[in-house]
Protein backbone atom coordinates (compact mmCIF):
# COMPACT_ATOMS: atom_id res chain seq x y z
CA UNK A 1 0.00 0.00 0.00
CA UNK A 2 1.08 3.91 -0.54
CA UNK A 3 1.77 6.07 2.38
CA UNK A 4 0.70 9.71 2.85
CA UNK A 5 3.40 11.93 4.53
CA UNK A 6 1.03 11.80 7.66
CA UNK A 7 0.52 7.99 8.05
CA UNK A 8 3.06 8.41 10.94
CA UNK A 9 0.63 10.84 12.72
CA UNK A 10 -2.16 8.72 12.19
CA UNK A 11 -0.67 5.71 13.69
CA UNK A 12 0.39 8.12 16.48
CA UNK A 13 -2.69 8.98 16.70
CA UNK A 14 -4.07 5.84 17.38
CA UNK A 15 -6.15 5.62 14.43
CA UNK A 16 -7.37 2.46 12.57
CA UNK A 17 -5.91 1.95 8.77
CA UNK A 18 -7.44 0.42 5.95
CA UNK A 19 -6.67 0.04 2.69
CA UNK A 20 -8.21 2.88 0.75
CA UNK A 21 -7.82 2.67 -3.57
CA UNK A 22 -4.72 1.49 -2.78
CA UNK A 23 -3.17 3.97 0.11
CA UNK A 24 -3.07 3.33 4.10
CA UNK A 25 -5.76 5.47 5.17
CA UNK A 26 -7.03 6.47 8.54
CA UNK A 27 -10.97 5.16 8.71
CA UNK A 28 -11.31 6.52 12.12
CA UNK A 29 -9.62 7.32 15.43
CA UNK A 30 -12.26 7.76 18.58
CA UNK A 31 -15.43 6.51 16.38
CA UNK A 32 -17.28 7.88 13.87
CA UNK A 33 -20.25 9.15 15.70
CA UNK A 34 -17.80 10.90 17.55
CA UNK A 35 -15.72 12.86 14.51
CA UNK A 36 -19.15 13.27 12.80
CA UNK A 37 -20.18 15.26 15.52
CA UNK A 38 -16.64 17.35 15.93
CA UNK A 39 -17.14 18.92 12.26
CA UNK A 40 -20.63 19.48 12.22
CA UNK A 41 -20.06 21.34 15.55
CA UNK A 42 -16.53 22.35 15.75
CA UNK A 43 -13.87 21.53 13.17
CA UNK A 44 -11.91 18.26 12.19
CA UNK A 45 -8.81 17.56 9.95
CA UNK A 46 -9.19 14.97 7.39
CA UNK A 47 -5.75 13.49 5.47
CA UNK A 48 -6.98 13.70 1.87
CA UNK A 49 -3.59 13.71 0.37
CA UNK A 50 -4.16 10.40 -1.82
CA UNK A 51 -6.55 12.65 -4.08
CA UNK A 52 -4.97 13.59 -7.67
CA UNK A 53 -3.55 16.98 -9.03
CA UNK A 54 -3.29 17.62 -12.61
CA UNK A 55 -1.43 20.76 -13.98
CA UNK A 56 -3.00 21.53 -17.30
CA UNK A 57 -1.25 24.88 -18.38
CA UNK A 58 -0.52 27.02 -21.61
CA UNK A 59 -2.82 28.46 -24.30
CA UNK A 60 -4.55 25.58 -25.11
CA UNK A 61 -5.37 24.20 -21.49
CA UNK A 62 -9.20 25.89 -21.64
CA UNK A 63 -9.40 24.36 -24.71
CA UNK A 64 -8.65 20.93 -23.26
CA UNK A 65 -10.11 21.21 -20.22
CA UNK A 66 -13.58 22.47 -22.08
CA UNK A 67 -13.65 19.63 -24.50
CA UNK A 68 -13.48 16.97 -21.79
CA UNK A 69 -15.56 18.41 -18.75
CA UNK A 70 -18.85 18.82 -19.13
CA UNK A 71 -19.20 22.39 -17.21
CA UNK A 72 -18.22 25.85 -18.82
CA UNK A 73 -14.25 26.02 -17.48
CA UNK A 74 -14.77 29.84 -19.78
CA UNK A 75 -16.67 31.27 -16.82
CA UNK A 76 -13.64 31.03 -14.03
CA UNK A 77 -11.30 33.80 -13.22
CA UNK A 78 -8.09 33.65 -11.38
CA UNK A 79 -9.56 32.53 -7.95
CA UNK A 80 -12.15 30.57 -8.74
CA UNK A 81 -13.27 27.05 -8.38
CA UNK A 82 -15.72 25.25 -10.54
CA UNK A 83 -17.10 21.63 -9.69
CA UNK A 84 -17.46 19.46 -12.74
CA UNK A 85 -16.93 15.95 -14.64
CA UNK A 86 -16.25 14.49 -17.17
CA UNK A 87 -18.09 12.06 -19.32
CA UNK A 88 -17.15 9.29 -22.09
CA UNK A 89 -18.55 8.79 -25.28
CA UNK A 90 -21.71 7.43 -23.94
CA UNK A 91 -22.67 10.01 -21.82
CA UNK A 92 -21.03 7.73 -18.18
CA UNK A 93 -19.30 9.58 -15.66
CA UNK A 94 -15.60 8.94 -16.09
CA UNK A 95 -14.59 10.69 -12.80
CA UNK A 96 -16.24 14.24 -10.89
CA UNK A 97 -13.71 16.71 -10.22
CA UNK A 98 -12.29 20.13 -9.22
CA UNK A 99 -11.33 22.71 -11.80
CA UNK A 100 -9.08 25.30 -9.94
CA UNK A 101 -8.42 28.58 -12.31
CA UNK A 102 -5.13 29.34 -11.30
CA UNK A 103 -4.04 31.84 -14.33
CA UNK A 104 -6.57 33.13 -16.94
CA UNK A 105 -5.34 33.19 -20.76
CA UNK A 106 -4.66 36.49 -22.00
CA UNK A 107 -4.76 36.32 -25.55
CA UNK A 108 -3.23 39.52 -26.14
CA UNK A 109 0.19 38.17 -24.37
CA UNK A 110 -0.18 34.45 -25.49
CA UNK A 111 0.42 33.77 -21.80
CA UNK A 112 -1.51 32.27 -18.72
CA UNK A 113 -4.06 29.49 -18.95
CA UNK A 114 -2.80 27.40 -15.61
CA UNK A 115 -5.57 25.77 -14.23
CA UNK A 116 -5.51 22.78 -11.55
CA UNK A 117 -7.63 19.54 -11.65
CA UNK A 118 -8.32 17.52 -8.60
CA UNK A 119 -9.59 13.86 -9.18
CA UNK A 120 -10.31 10.96 -7.07
CA UNK A 121 -7.77 8.84 -6.43
CA UNK A 122 -9.04 5.67 -7.64
CA UNK A 123 -9.25 7.81 -10.99
CA UNK A 124 -5.58 9.17 -10.77
CA UNK A 125 -4.08 6.68 -13.87
CA UNK A 126 -7.73 6.75 -16.03
CA UNK A 127 -8.50 9.94 -15.79
CA UNK A 128 -5.10 11.49 -16.75
CA UNK A 129 -4.90 8.83 -19.64
CA UNK A 130 -8.36 10.31 -20.38
CA UNK A 131 -6.86 13.80 -20.86
CA UNK A 132 -4.22 12.97 -22.68
CA UNK A 133 -5.77 11.22 -25.42
CA UNK A 134 -7.71 14.26 -25.98
CA UNK A 135 -4.88 16.56 -25.81
CA UNK A 136 -4.52 16.88 -29.48
CA UNK A 137 -3.17 20.98 -29.90
CA UNK A 138 -0.71 20.26 -26.91
CA UNK A 139 -1.44 21.73 -24.43
CA UNK A 140 1.14 21.34 -21.41
CA UNK A 141 0.05 18.20 -19.27
CA UNK A 142 2.17 17.75 -15.50
CA UNK A 143 1.10 15.18 -13.04
CA UNK A 144 1.49 16.62 -9.92
CA UNK A 145 -0.36 13.94 -7.62
CA UNK A 146 2.87 12.58 -5.50
CA UNK A 147 4.37 15.20 -4.18
CA UNK A 148 0.92 17.16 -3.64
CA UNK A 149 -0.30 17.12 0.04
CA UNK A 150 -3.82 17.73 0.97
CA UNK A 151 -5.41 18.29 4.30
CA UNK A 152 -8.80 19.18 4.71
CA UNK A 153 -9.52 21.17 8.01
CA UNK A 154 -13.58 21.12 7.80
CA UNK A 155 -16.21 22.54 10.09
CA UNK A 156 -17.76 25.64 11.04
CA UNK A 157 -15.06 26.87 13.37
CA UNK A 158 -12.50 25.90 10.90
CA UNK A 159 -11.12 28.98 9.28
CA UNK A 160 -11.13 30.78 12.85
CA UNK A 161 -9.12 28.37 14.62
CA UNK A 162 -6.73 28.37 11.06
CA UNK A 163 -6.65 32.12 11.20
CA UNK A 164 -3.77 32.81 13.34
CA UNK A 165 -1.39 30.76 11.28
CA UNK A 166 -1.50 32.59 8.18
CA UNK A 167 -1.96 36.32 6.79
CA UNK A 168 -4.04 35.55 4.62
CA UNK A 169 -7.78 36.55 4.98
CA UNK A 170 -9.21 33.03 5.22
CA UNK A 171 -12.08 33.77 7.78
CA UNK A 172 -14.02 35.70 4.71
CA UNK A 173 -12.78 33.30 1.64
CA UNK A 174 -15.86 33.02 -0.67
CA UNK A 175 -17.00 29.48 -0.82
CA UNK A 176 -15.50 28.21 -4.48
CA UNK A 177 -12.97 30.29 -4.15
CA UNK A 178 -9.11 30.44 -2.84
CA UNK A 179 -5.77 31.89 -2.14
CA UNK A 180 -2.54 31.17 -2.00
CA UNK A 181 0.14 32.18 0.44
CA UNK A 182 2.63 31.31 3.27
CA UNK A 183 0.58 29.51 6.11
CA UNK A 184 2.18 27.92 9.16
CA UNK A 185 5.91 29.53 7.81
CA UNK A 186 5.35 27.97 4.51
CA UNK A 187 5.34 29.38 1.09
CA UNK A 188 3.33 28.44 -1.91
CA UNK A 189 0.10 27.41 0.20
CA UNK A 190 -3.53 27.06 -1.93
CA UNK A 191 -6.29 27.35 0.35
CA UNK A 192 -9.35 26.64 -0.65
CA UNK A 193 -13.23 27.21 0.44
CA UNK A 194 -13.90 24.11 -0.27
CA UNK A 195 -14.62 20.74 1.00
CA UNK A 196 -16.69 17.52 1.18
CA UNK A 197 -18.17 17.82 4.45
CA UNK A 198 -21.01 20.79 4.15
CA UNK A 199 -19.72 21.83 7.37
CA UNK A 200 -17.87 25.20 6.10
CA UNK A 201 -14.26 24.76 6.32
CA UNK A 202 -10.99 24.86 4.11
CA UNK A 203 -8.88 22.72 1.96
CA UNK A 204 -4.96 23.04 1.23
CA UNK A 205 -3.11 22.08 -1.01
CA UNK A 206 1.17 22.55 -0.23
CA UNK A 207 4.40 20.63 -2.05
CA UNK A 208 5.53 17.58 -0.24
CA UNK A 209 9.50 18.84 0.74
CA UNK A 210 11.53 20.00 3.04
CA UNK A 211 9.26 18.69 6.20
CA UNK A 212 6.18 20.69 5.25
CA UNK A 213 3.74 17.96 5.86
CA UNK A 214 5.06 17.67 9.23
CA UNK A 215 5.46 20.85 9.95
CA UNK A 216 1.69 22.01 8.81
CA UNK A 217 0.11 19.52 10.50
CA UNK A 218 2.13 19.85 14.25
CA UNK A 219 1.26 23.66 13.65
CA UNK A 220 -2.41 23.25 13.23
CA UNK A 221 -2.96 20.71 16.21
CA UNK A 222 -0.70 22.70 17.97
CA UNK A 223 -3.09 25.87 17.52
CA UNK A 224 -6.49 23.54 17.13
CA UNK A 225 -6.03 21.39 19.91
CA UNK A 226 -7.00 23.31 22.85
CA UNK A 227 -9.79 24.65 20.62
CA UNK A 228 -11.16 21.03 20.03
CA UNK A 229 -9.64 20.53 16.71
CA UNK A 230 -9.53 16.56 15.76
CA UNK A 231 -8.28 14.64 13.15
CA UNK A 232 -10.94 12.97 10.98
CA UNK A 233 -11.10 9.41 9.24
CA UNK A 234 -12.44 8.43 6.07
CA UNK A 235 -15.72 6.94 8.22
CA UNK A 236 -17.26 10.08 9.00
CA UNK A 237 -16.10 11.61 5.89
CA UNK A 238 -18.83 9.26 4.20
CA UNK A 239 -21.47 9.63 6.74
CA UNK A 240 -21.19 13.75 6.49
CA UNK A 241 -20.93 13.81 2.66
CA UNK A 242 -24.17 11.42 2.46
CA UNK A 243 -25.86 14.03 4.76
CA UNK A 244 -25.07 16.41 1.62
CA UNK A 245 -26.24 13.94 -0.99
CA UNK A 246 -22.69 14.52 -2.45
CA UNK A 247 -22.02 11.80 -4.95
CA UNK A 248 -19.51 9.26 -4.37
CA UNK A 249 -17.69 7.98 -6.62
CA UNK A 250 -17.71 4.50 -7.37
CA UNK A 251 -21.02 4.23 -5.61
CA UNK A 252 -23.39 6.81 -6.64
CA UNK A 253 -21.77 7.67 -9.85
CA UNK A 254 -19.68 5.76 -12.35
CA UNK A 255 -18.56 4.75 -15.95
CA UNK A 256 -22.68 3.95 -16.82
CA UNK A 257 -24.21 6.55 -15.04
CA UNK A 258 -24.51 9.82 -16.51
CA UNK A 259 -25.06 13.33 -15.12
CA UNK A 260 -28.29 13.94 -15.77
CA UNK A 261 -29.46 10.79 -13.84
CA UNK A 262 -27.23 11.61 -11.21
CA UNK A 263 -28.37 15.04 -10.45
CA UNK A 264 -25.87 16.86 -12.34
CA UNK A 265 -27.48 18.84 -14.77
CA UNK A 266 -26.30 22.07 -13.41
CA UNK A 267 -23.01 21.43 -14.35
CA UNK A 268 -24.13 20.05 -17.36
CA UNK A 269 -23.80 22.83 -19.73
CA UNK A 270 -24.76 22.26 -23.60
CA UNK A 271 -23.80 26.38 -24.17
CA UNK A 272 -20.36 24.61 -25.39
CA UNK A 273 -19.06 21.33 -27.12
CA UNK A 274 -17.57 18.34 -24.97
CA UNK A 275 -17.76 14.83 -25.02
CA UNK A 276 -20.74 13.01 -24.74
CA UNK A 277 -22.96 16.64 -25.29
CA UNK A 278 -24.96 15.11 -28.27
CA UNK A 279 -25.57 12.27 -26.70
CA UNK A 280 -26.83 14.26 -23.13
CA UNK A 281 -28.79 16.96 -24.63
CA UNK A 282 -30.77 13.72 -26.43
CA UNK A 283 -31.69 12.19 -23.00
CA UNK A 284 -32.16 15.87 -21.74
CA UNK A 285 -34.80 15.81 -24.08
CA UNK A 286 -36.30 12.25 -24.27
CA UNK A 287 -35.82 12.62 -20.43
CA UNK A 288 -33.72 9.79 -18.51
CA UNK A 289 -35.37 6.64 -17.63
CA UNK A 290 -33.66 6.80 -14.18
CA UNK A 291 -32.91 9.17 -11.51
CA UNK A 292 -30.33 9.64 -8.22
CA UNK A 293 -32.23 10.40 -4.79
CA UNK A 294 -32.29 10.37 -1.36
CA UNK A 295 -34.20 8.31 0.56
CA UNK A 296 -35.24 7.83 4.68
CA UNK A 297 -35.76 5.08 5.96
CA UNK A 298 -39.14 4.56 7.62
CA UNK A 299 -38.75 0.94 8.73
CA UNK A 300 -36.20 0.16 11.52
CA UNK A 301 -33.24 -1.10 8.88
CA UNK A 302 -29.68 0.16 7.50
CA UNK A 303 -29.45 0.01 3.20
CA UNK A 304 -26.42 -0.74 2.22
CA UNK A 305 -24.80 -0.21 -1.44
CA UNK A 306 -26.13 -2.49 -3.63
CA UNK A 307 -29.43 -3.20 -2.12
CA UNK A 308 -32.47 -4.16 -4.03
CA UNK A 309 -34.69 -0.91 -4.46
CA UNK A 310 -38.74 -2.32 -5.14
CA UNK A 311 -42.69 -1.36 -5.19
CA UNK A 312 -45.23 -2.22 -3.15
CA UNK A 313 -46.29 -4.89 -5.67
CA UNK A 314 -42.42 -6.35 -4.98
CA UNK A 315 -41.28 -5.15 -8.62
CA UNK A 316 -37.15 -4.34 -9.18
CA UNK A 317 -37.28 -0.59 -9.45
CA UNK A 318 -33.54 0.62 -8.28
CA UNK A 319 -30.84 -0.44 -6.38
CA UNK A 320 -28.97 1.87 -3.44
CA UNK A 321 -25.85 3.50 -3.78
CA UNK A 322 -25.01 4.81 -0.68
CA UNK A 323 -26.76 3.85 2.82
CA UNK A 324 -25.71 4.63 6.50
CA UNK A 325 -27.34 5.55 9.93
CA UNK A 326 -26.96 9.42 10.19
CA UNK A 327 -25.52 10.55 13.09
CA UNK A 328 -27.06 13.92 12.94
CA UNK A 329 -30.52 12.76 12.03
CA UNK A 330 -30.47 9.50 14.39
CA UNK A 331 -32.04 7.84 11.19
CA UNK A 332 -30.82 5.84 8.31
CA UNK A 333 -30.69 7.33 5.11
CA UNK A 334 -29.49 6.28 1.57
CA UNK A 335 -29.00 7.38 -2.17
CA UNK A 336 -30.37 5.18 -4.59
CA UNK A 337 -31.35 4.92 -8.52
CA UNK A 338 -34.72 4.51 -8.84
CA UNK A 339 -37.15 4.66 -12.19
CA UNK A 340 -38.51 8.12 -12.94
CA UNK A 341 -42.58 6.96 -11.75
CA UNK A 342 -40.77 6.79 -8.17
CA UNK A 343 -38.47 9.95 -7.73
CA UNK A 344 -40.61 12.85 -7.15
CA UNK A 345 -40.37 13.35 -3.19
CA UNK A 346 -42.37 11.60 -1.12
CA UNK A 347 -42.90 8.66 -3.22
CA UNK A 348 -43.34 5.06 -1.26
CA UNK A 349 -40.34 2.74 -1.85
CA UNK A 350 -38.90 -0.56 -0.41
CA UNK A 351 -35.63 -1.54 0.52
CA UNK A 352 -34.70 -4.68 0.70
CA UNK A 353 -32.89 -5.90 3.75
CA UNK A 354 -32.04 -9.57 3.97
CA UNK A 355 -34.82 -10.77 1.85
CA UNK A 356 -37.15 -7.99 4.34
CA UNK A 357 -39.03 -5.33 2.48
CA UNK A 358 -38.26 -2.31 4.41
CA UNK A 359 -40.93 0.91 4.13
CA UNK A 360 -38.50 4.52 2.82
CA UNK A 361 -39.64 7.40 1.27
CA UNK A 362 -38.00 9.49 -1.05
CA UNK A 363 -36.63 12.43 0.39
CA UNK A 364 -34.97 16.31 -0.63
CA UNK A 365 -31.60 16.50 -0.69
CA UNK A 366 -29.32 17.63 1.18
CA UNK A 367 -30.21 15.66 4.23
CA UNK A 368 -28.88 18.36 6.72
CA UNK A 369 -28.95 21.57 5.96
CA UNK A 370 -25.05 23.18 4.66
CA UNK A 371 -23.16 25.44 6.84
CA UNK A 372 -21.00 28.00 5.93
Amino acid sequence: MKQTPFTAKHIAAGAKMVDFAGYNMPVSYTGINDEHAAVRNNAGVFDVSHMGEFIIKGEHALDLIQRVTTNDVSKLTAGKIQYSCMTNENGGIVDDLLVYCIEEYTASSGKGGVYMLVVNASNIEKDWDWIEHHNTNGAEMHNISDKTCLLAIQGPNAARILQPLTELDILNLKYYSFVKGRFAGIDNVLISATGYTGAGGVEIYFEDKDGNAGKIWDAIFETGAPQGLKPIGLGARDTLRLEMGYCLYGNDIDDFSTPLEAGLGWITKFTKNFTAGEYLQKQKAAGPDKKLVGFEMVDRGIPRHDYRIKDAEGNLIGRVTSGTQSPTLGRAIGMGYVSMDFAPIDSEIYIEVRDKMLRARVAKLPFVQQQS
